[in-house]
């Protein structure tokens, strides 16, 4: 089934937040921000800036009726900074005007005296000062020490990751309306609703049932939209309670780019140890996780680096610890991958360093170590119908791997100037919430008398493909044409408590919850077709393509006669369903437990050239095989695919975010921050699918696909190294990434 977005987007009749007509009054919000990382405020005078023709008020934190904090996790992140602030971005006021112009004019006229406080941006130097956003975490499995004692080989290092603009086409924003009885509803740019909704509530000192939440679509959101939006919904609200006339408040690029928070940066100690056989026996890591001025979500994604700390990797004896340190950077958020990816790095990091050391290809290390059916990982969980071997070996099988090898020796040993890397990246995803609590979701379906039908549920479309799956699993359920169903917006008002979109879990979630309503609806509406037809069991009742079936044989009943005739005998032709995904738990105590419904694999080779003149380099070819379950969707989840993938060699090439030691931003607009574009991704990108094998916990058995193939992405990387180090074998490269043509040209021609 295309896309069902497809066509509003190419037209541009798609709506998204910004499309929304104006309300009659509305009035235009600006957040001013501190231009210091740190400091204490000891003057903030908008007196000059309230005077500004058209300037309606100015809302400092002494305007907030309820709490001052817009924290998820922790309760450490006030809406507008009191006495000090914490990074440069902070918002301090809100300028609330009749026009944009206004407002951006006021913002010039404020005056600000910050007495300045040592600024931290490193999180090891937050570390080595006590400065952590939340308690530490470690997992251990079997006992690290003895088995580094009895290793053969043992290499230690260091590595780390850069940061990851979201770079989403659509920016922050929401906008607000009053409504009677002192309600609330706003239109927001998220993907997580119950936070927007719990946020705005408690900032103005109300019950969650004063605020609704809607949202259309998103133009993109990748994790940076989760908890982050609730800022912008939150001043909007503010000055709607205050005001009560309708309030927007949409940031330009940069002023997004500046205030809110990236992928975390990781900097991580390794230790790997390998028997003569080459067996990995032992892993230790330290990582030390740059969470930025606030908590935001940093605790849960370290959380997350620690269960995809060994990648695909059967490995008996394993010790991970993760620091979130409190530096003076916005607070780091949510990112495709949410801290898998840094944990994923930080592994093929050591076995790459230990692999040449050892001086044998890498990939065969990787092969050797590949885990199987029955491995527990360093959390408790058992691996259940592992699919890594057999990822790798339809890759190497199919893409031929080993001509490939010898094509890329042939190519270094003929050419000087030019050199080729090649990379195998093997990925081991899991699928879920890693806060149990949140594995669950609900579906609200009207089917009118005309037999239409109206699906609401708590999935956020943002250019996913969520709502296309979500028609198709209605639609499957009612046995109807897919023209007959309308997905209505994301609303509070009819799906509450919605975790947000995020996880790779909503497809699942909000898909089984659409099945369990649509589960209600037929039973009701087998009972009248039984009663209509004279047949003895409704088991014996079914609908396909809009025809009632008896016993398996067509009837002459239709949808339409027998949606009117339920409702002529007062039949509910509504229904709600709730899924909770089963059999998951995680003892936080004892860190074990069962805390991913299933797990995603693959396998992808990547093919880089690089010019060993300039440092520049073109990704010539990554070719996946790709374990989808058996997809609902193969066409959407390609191109999930294909998206992540190419996002991920984004993060590991050339998108670097830099801050000076002062804090600021200098990566603010997309002059100075680069991500691929036609011309940087790869030249052939092929994916094919894993035979089907559905997954019981899969809707449909079709595998959540959002998050797992970013990974591959990391696969440039070492490609990337392997090219360099083709060139010049003794080349300083750091594991340091992102592999920028910067860092390349300086690497190959540095000596150790």
């Amino acid at each position: 089934m295309v896309n069902i977005d497809a066509a509003g987007h190419v037209t541009g009749r798609s709506l998204y937040l910004d499309d929304l007509p104006l309300l009659e009054g509305t009035l235009f919000a600006k957040i001013y921000d501190s231009p210091v990382a740190h400091g204490t405020v000891r003057r903030l005078d908008w007196s000059a800036a309230a005077r500004v023709p058209g300037v309606v008020r100015i809302f400092s934190c002494k305007d907030i009726p309820g709490h001052n904090n817009i924290g998820g996790i922790i309760p450490d992140e006030p809406l507008l900074a009191e006495d000090t602030v914490i990074f440069a971005g902070q918002p301090l006021l809100l300028v609330v005007a009749e026009n944009e112009d206004a407002a951006e004019a006021a913002l010039k006229l404020i005056v600000t005296e910050i007495d300045p406080l040592p600024v931290i941006t490193n999180p090891r130097e937050a570390y080595a000062q006590g400065l952590l956003l939340c308690g530490s975490r470690h997992f251990e499995k079997g006992s690290v020490a003895s088995a580094f004692a009895t290793c053969a080989h043992v290499f230690e290092g260091r590595a780390e990751t850069g940061g990851q603009e979201h770079l989403y086409l659509e920016t922050h924003g929401a906008y607000a309306q009053p409504l009677e009885g002192d309600r609330i509803r706003v239109w927001s740019s998220t993907q997580g609703l119950r936070h927007v909704q719990e946020t705005v509530a408690h900032l103005l000192g109300r019950g969650m049932h004063s605020v609704e939440v809607d949202v259309t679509r998103l133009g993109g959101g990748f994790g940076g939209k989760e908890d982050q939006a609730a800022m912008w919904a939150a001043m909007a609200a503010l000055a709607v309670y205050h005001l009560h006339r309708p309030v927007k408040c949409v940031p330009h690029r940069m002023e997004d780019m500046r205030m809110s928070g990236k992928r975390n940066p990781y900097h991580c100690d390794y230790r790997i140890g390998l028997d003569a056989d080459d067996r990995i026996v032992a892993f230790e890591a330290t990582y030390y996780q740059n969470g930025g001025a606030a908590a935001d979500l940093s605790p849960a994604i370290q959380e997350r680096t620690l269960f995809h700390g060994t990648n695909t990797y059967g490995i008996e004896h394993v010790s991970l610890t993760t620091h979130s340190c409190r530096t003076n950077l916005p607070p780091n958020t949510a990112f495709r991958g949410f801290g898998g990816p840094q944990g994923m790095f930080m592994i093929e990091a050591a076995i790459d360093h230990a692999a040449r050391a050892l001086g044998m290809p890498v990939c065969d290390l990787q092969r050797r170590n590949l885990m199987t059916d029955g491995y527990e990982f360093s959390y408790g969980q058992v691996v259940q119908r592992c699919r890594a071997e057999r990822c790798w070996e339809e890759a190497a099988e199919t893409f031929r791997l080993e001509t490939t090898r010898e094509r890329v020796a042939s190519f270094n040993e003929a050419n000087t100037w030019q050199k080729k890397g090649l990379a195998l990246m093997p990925i081991c995803f899991g699928i879920s919430f890693t806060n149990t609590m949140m594995n669950q979701a609900r579906a609200l379906i009207h089917i009118y008398w005309d037999g239409s039908v109206s699906v609401s549920t708590g999935a956020v479309e943002m250019g996913q493909g969520v709502n296309t799956k979500m028609l198709q699993a209605a639609a499957g359920a009612l046995g109807i044409a897919r023209n007959r169903i309308r997905l209505e917006s994301t609303n509070t008002t009819r799906v509450a408590n919605t975790s947000p979109s995020a996880a790779s879990a909503t497809a699942d979630l909000n898909g089984r919850a659409v099945e369990e309503a649509c589960r209600q609806l037929m039973a009701r509406l087998r009972g009248v077709a039984r009663i209509l037809l004279g047949e003895g069991d409704d088991s014996e009742i079914s609908i396909r393509e809009e025809r009632v079936y008896a016993n398996g044989i067509a009837t002459d009943l239709l949808w339409e006669a027998l949606v009117r005739d339920a409702f002529m005998k007062r039949v509910n032709l509504s229904a709600k369903g709730h899924y909770a995904t089963p059999e998951i738990h995680f003892d936080k105590t004892k860190e074990k437990g069962h805390p991913f419904a299933y797990h995603v694999y693959g396998t992808a080779i990547t093919e880089v050239t690089v010019d060993c003149l300039r440092g520049t380099y073109v990704v010539d070819g990554v070719q996946v095989v790709h374990d989808f379950g058996s997809s609902i969707n193969p066409l959407i989840d390609l191109g999930q695919c294909e998206g992540g993938i190419v996002q991920g060699i984004g993060w590991m090439t050339m998108e670097e975010v830099v801050y000076n030691e002062q804090g600021r931003l200098l990566s603010n607009a997309l002059s100075t921050y680069k991500i691929p574009d036609i011309y940087s991704v790869p030249r052939t990108l092929d994916v094919r699918f894993l035979a089907p094998e559905p997954d019981p916990l899969a809707i449909q058995g079709s595998k959540a696909v959002g998050e797992p193939p970013l990974m591959y992405g990391i696969g440039a990387y070492f490609a990337l190294r392997d090219a360099a180090l083709a060139f010049n074998p003794k080349a300083v490269l750091p594991y340091s990434a992102p592999m920028t043509p910067e860092k390349v040209l300086m690497g190959l021609y540095q000596k150790q």
